[in-house]
């Protein structure tokens, strides 16, 4: 059975200042902002390619664990691909966003480098070549 891609779903403290920052980082666009019957504030946007980013705040009553942006097992990061490296790169890490591993560049040319965006959400931006 074919699956599609449907959407990355991150947990804030603040959605509202999250899904700013992915708007001024990444050049997101907001689709929809709405509380859910659980109390949580629901927001969605897209990247430029239409890929859905769900920043959501924490339910009624529920109390979540504080974040890391260090490697583990389960979701370890998301990636995103750039064609200016260093500019967008630099763009992030002004935008507040630490600078944790990186860049580095492989022998074949693809570049990539990991930023802690808000709440402790690891992120990978990569450069790959043309030709």
């Amino acid at each position: 059975m074919p699956f599609k891609f449907h959407h990355i779903h991150l947990k804030s403290r603040d959605p509202e200042a999250a899904a700013a920052w992915y708007g001024r980082a990444l050049g997101c666009t907001p689709v929809s902002s709405l509380v859910r019957p659980s109390g949580e504030r629901f927001i969605t946007c897209a990247t430029a390619d239409g890929t859905v980013i769900a920043i959501s705040g924490q339910k009624t009553g529920q109390v979540l664990p504080e974040g890391s942006a260090e490697p583990r097992f389960g979701l370890e990061h998301f990636a995103l691909e750039t064609q200016d490296f260093d500019a967008d790169l630099a763009r992030v890490v002004a935008l507040g966003a630490p600078l944790i591993e990186g860049p580095i560049t492989m022998p074949n040319g693809i570049r990539y480098a990991f930023v802690e965006a808000p709440d402790h959400v690891r992120l990978e931006l990569m450069f790959f070549p043309k030709g």
